[in-house]
């Protein structure tokens, strides 16, 4: 008995000491010195012993600690942190201790550590024991520049390393020369860029004020890091970032690592190995062996973030939309699904999913179900809910293989019509679930969609190859897709009138150059009209003329008496709507609305009106606008903010 027990209790120990040491992951920005390694981790630095283990928390502010770097003799570690509004460097000891401020920059908006260039005030490295070396943006107006300074540890003016510009770098040993990048984009992550920003590693000689480049490869060469004979980097000249030696004496380059599944990020160089993060993990390269190793770190603290709690999501709302009888509204707020009622009744989460991120909600216009996008499998699939979340949401899609941007209901509300990051044009009927792929553009993504109101034609526009983005119907009958414009103009946002005999839609057609003061060179600003094609060759043109005619009133028989006149009622829904599309000669059928070219969007038709906002170069704000056809009259609905009127819709 007596062993069973001990057996059971070192079973329960194990699980203990297991869990407590959960290897971690998204590891950033190491660094190395002897046997501790020190990285950040969720905004703050943590030291760890170079064979692993868990790590000590050296720094707890709600600012984020970035980029630290031991100092040569291991005694400091400067770090870029946010302590007091800025993006600063800053120095603590290499235990650990009071973090002092070194540099005093005005605030630039340019501190956001998801900058595309980089935070500002970036510790690269230190030139010797004494002197820091950071990148920063202060002195330049494009934010795509930096320069390099150096700061001692007793703080004082930073004085500029005498380069135009330079991104990472590493000095030599003596301390007389420089490898350095001349741009700085690690945060800029595009794979296998080929392009004018694509670095390589330069050494600059103090004394000679000589440029030499050693690596003038098209792929990116990055991270140089000066040891003895050596200036290592990592490429990604066969795809993967990979660490890379360039040999100063016999000029030759050697790839040392083969990473096939995730780049090298941030390698750091120490005093016996290059510490560097793969994959949300760090592994370090030794200088004498070459060998790679991994280091398992785990993070023994409360991850107080993670806790549960109550959040207000009012202030993270991401969609809205309402139901069809206006009496309640649908919000998406911090990945959940909620619906809200105008005056009485609770708010309702639908999804209440922790841990699964919903979005992109909108009403099905017989106000029966909600539909959303879901990661709850891994991949973006679309579900519907029943709208008052009286039973479990049903997907509706399978086999997600990119993001899905966002989607619209069929007038009828059996099908589900969607755009996605692989360039296609997809809908999914809701009893079914079969998917139909509509159309796949070559050139760009299809951004711009509408159904017609009888839910048996899809209007869209589709980016070319060879030529300007054409206006396309697309038949549910006979799956088939056929331009009705031609490709010599720009043309997008098309959409149905509600009464089905129009389609609308804006293109760039309205050429009126205008020349500058100072140069004799023309430019082209408002170039888009609202147009409109009779679907039916039937369909008369709004604007064909008219003539006032004299009515002769007719006496009423004798069977007509009595009866009176009835009101009539020419409203319409959807469903009483068949809409009657004659494709030849569909092209030759457009019609120029009578408005002053400008920049237009977000069309919406509504009975015998269509809304659009207005944003040219004359409009001092963007203007909500109608047009009336009955009245052949543009009206404006008021002045909006700019960045209130580019709001996610898909039509």
């Amino acid at each position: 008995m007596k062993k069973v027990l001990f057996l059971i209790l070192t079973f329960c120990v194990s699980l203990t000491i297991a869990y407590a040491q959960k290897e971690m992951r998204l590891l950033r920005f190491p660094t190395i010195n002897g046997n501790t390694v020190v990285f950040t981790y969720a905004g703050d630095l943590y030291s760890v012993d170079s064979k692993g283990g868990t790590a000590r928390k050296l720094t707890n502010d709600v600012g984020t600690e970035v980029f630290p770097k031991f100092s040569p003799d291991g005694k400091y570690i400067a770090f870029t942190g946010q302590y007091d509004g800025n993006t600063e460097v800053y120095l603590i000891p290499a235990e650990g201790g009071t973090p002092k401020r070194l540099t005093f920059t005005p605030t630039l908006g340019r501190d956001d550590v998801s900058d595309r260039m980089g935070p500002n005030n970036i510790v690269t490295g230190w030139k010797d024991n004494k002197t820091i070396v950071f990148r920063t943006r202060g002195w330049e107006f494009n934010d795509m520049k930096g320069k390099l300074f150096t700061v001692t540890i007793d703080g004082g003016d930073p004085i500029q390393v005498p380069l135009p510009r330079g991104g990472f770098n590493s000095y030599s040993p003596d301390g007389s020369k420089l490898a350095y990048n001349r741009m700085f984009r690690e945060f800029r992550t595009w794979k296998r860029y080929r392009g004018g920003q694509a670095d390589d590693v330069w050494i600059y000689d103090f004394k000679s004020k000589k440029t030499e480049n050693i690596t003038n490869n098209p792929a990116q060469d990055i991270f140089p890091m000066w040891s003895g004979d050596k200036v290592y980097f990592i490429s990604d000249r066969d795809s993967r970032m990979n660490l890379f030696s360039y040999n100063l004496t016999t000029k030759e380059t050697k790839k040392l690592t083969d990473f096939k599944d995730f780049d090298i990020k941030f390698p750091s160089l120490g005093d016996k190995a290059i510490v560097f993060e793969n994959g949300g993990y760090i592994y370090s390269f030794d200088l004498a062996t070459e060998k790679v190793s991994k280091h398992t770190i785990s993070i023994d603290v409360d991850f107080v973030s993670g806790r549960g709690g109550l959040i207000d999501v009012s202030k993270n709302v991401t969609n809205f939309d309402i139901s069809p009888d206006g009496k309640r509204g649908l919000f998406g707020a911090r990945g959940e699904i909620f619906t809200v009622p105008v005056k009485n009744g609770p708010t309702r989460n639908l999804t209440n999913s922790s841990g699964i991120h919903e979005r992109s909600s909108k009403w099905s216009p017989d106000g029966k179900w909600i539909a959303f996008i879901s990661d709850e499998s891994g991949e973006d699939e679309i579900y519907i809910i029943p709208q008052d979340g009286s039973a479990k949401a049903t997907k509706l899609t399978s086999g997600g293989d990119t993001y899905k941007y966002g989607f619209i209901w069929s007038p009828d509300s059996k099908k589900l019509l969607w755009n996605d990051k692989k360039q296609r044009l997809q809908f999914v009927d809701i009893d079914s679930k079969k998917v139909t792929i509509v159309d796949e553009a070559e050139a760009w993504e299809i951004t711009s969609f509408d159904w017609s109101p009888d839910s048996k034609w899809i209007s869209f526009s589709k980016p070319e190859v060879e030529m300007m983005t054409k206006i396309y119907l697309y038949s549910l009958e006979s799956n088939k897709s056929t331009p009705i414009t031609d490709g010599w103009y720009n043309s997008t946002s098309p959409t149905f009138s509600d009464d089905g005999k129009y389609l609308f839609f804006t293109s760039q057609r309205s050429f009126s150059p205008s020349y500058g003061w100072t140069e004799w060179n023309h430019i082209y600003q408002d170039m888009s009209k609202i147009y409109l094609v009779t679907l039916s060759s039937e369909t008369k043109s709004p604007f064909e003329p008219k003539s006032d005619e004299v009515t002769i009133k007719e006496k009423p028989s004798e069977d007509d008496k009595g009866k009176g006149d009835k009101p009539k009622d020419d409203k319409k829904s959807s469903s009483d709507v068949t809409v009657k599309v004659d494709l030849n000669g569909i092209v030759n059928r457009i019609i120029e609305l009578p408005i002053s070219a400008s920049n237009y969007f977000n069309l919406t038709s509504a009975g015998s009106k269509l809304y659009y906002n207005r944003n040219g170069s004359k409009d001092q704000k963007s203007k909500l606008m109608f047009y009336d056809f009955e009245k052949l009259a543009e009206t404006e609905v008021g002045e909006l903010d700019r960045k209130s009127t580019r709001l996610n819709s898909s039509h």
